[in-house]
């Protein structure tokens, strides 16, 4: 559950539930009197037919002490989340108030469609705006609602205004947060030449996200880059690729001459675009990137934004990542594999 835990970005327990112990399958505590009517058991996705059982235990009002969300909004939720992986089964168990005000503890029971299968429990925090959650310090604060990512899509259609490959349209919108020094970075292109490959109607935009603060170069390679996708986003993907080639000798002595290299190999002018890289109009095109990444809660690289929805492009496995892909254009309307008009740049 590893897995489930990177593309939920929630907490994922192997534990006991509220003191129903571990035995998933009996009954709950009968509900007192004067209770909330009894809270239906929503799953989204129904059990496979030779599943023997229900692997989860009966819902119990006694556990919703919350107004705030409403059990449709969080099965709307894990739909959103979890539904790309069909064999996914789930049940939210609780919404209860918690001693912060306006502060919502939700938790459900995650499983499969297996007979015996493991039963997971996820648990996170809903804020008083109804619009954000917190599972863990690790994860910090991530996007909660029906429609989780439909803000953060919006913003990106807005501002990610970086070089681009594929569609000319925002309407499936692949974008890597990505740092040139970065080591990951590197080993990341091979999975988005292969999703160039098999998204041919998704743009795939290229945010620069230097972490200045551990690679003192990246800025620097970031900006040159800027510079050179003045000449074409064809020239940029190939000054992208002359940078990892040679990552390693971005170094005190040699950084200025490997960038200055990788401009040349992508045909562009290496003395025009070393000037233009030390202008404030460029450094504040490399700022505004870096601004959004943080408007959008991008924390690491390499990270991809699937129509806002944040995946990690470092341990999800390539066929994880390609069903989100579809299963998220699903949700927002768009066929992930229909032909479209290509941009060939500027």
């Amino acid at each position: 559950m590893d897995e489930l835990k990177q593309v939920l970005g929630i907490a994922v327990l192997c534990a006991g539930v509220l003191g129903m112990g571990s035995a998933w399958g009996q009954a709950a505590p009968a509900a007192a009197s004067g209770t909330k009517t009894a809270v239906p058991p929503l799953r989204l996705q129904s059990l496979a037919p030779d599943t023997l059982a229900d692997p989860f235990p009966p819902v119990n009002p006694k556990y919703f002490t919350a107004d705030s969300p409403t059990v449709a909004t969080v099965d709307s939720y894990l739909h959103r989340v979890l539904g790309y992986d069909t064999n996914r089964i789930w049940r939210v168990i609780a919404i209860q108030k918690t001693a912060a005000e306006g502060v919502s503890k939700v938790t459900a029971l995650v499983s499969e469609k297996v007979a015996n299968a493991k039963v997971q429990q996820a648990v996170f925090f809903v804020l008083p705006d109804g619009k954000h959650l917190i599972a863990d310090m690790q994860s910090g604060v991530l996007p909660f609602g029906a429609d989780p990512y439909a803000a953060a899509r919006a913003t990106l259609q807005a501002k990610a205004d970086g070089p681009f490959e594929g569609s000319a349209a925002k309407d499936l919108m692949l974008v890597e947060f990505a740092d040139l020094e970065c080591p990951h970075c590197k080993e990341a292109q091979p999975t988005m030449k292969r999703l160039a490959e098999d998204f041919p109607k998704a743009r795939l935009v290229y945010q620069n996200f230097p972490l200045t603060q551990i690679h003192p170069f990246a800025f620097k390679a970031a900006a040159y880059g800027v510079c050179v996708a003045n000449k074409s986003n064809a020239a940029f993907f190939a000054y992208v690729q002359a940078v990892y080639d040679t990552q390693s000798q971005l170094t005190e002595t040699a950084a200025n001459d490997t960038l200055k290299a990788a401009a040349t190999k992508a045909g562009a002018d290496a003395a025009a675009v070393e000037a233009c890289a030390a202008t404030n109009e460029t450094k504040q095109a490399v700022e505004a990137s870096i601004k959004l990444a943080a408007e959008l809660g991008v924390e690491q690289t390499p990270m991809l934004a699937v129509n806002g929805r944040l995946i990690p492009l470092v341990g999800v496995p390539y066929e994880t990542l390609k069903e989100i892909i579809i299963f998220q254009a699903g949700l927002d309307g768009v066929s992930a594999t229909a032909p479209v008009l290509l941009d060939t740049g500027k």
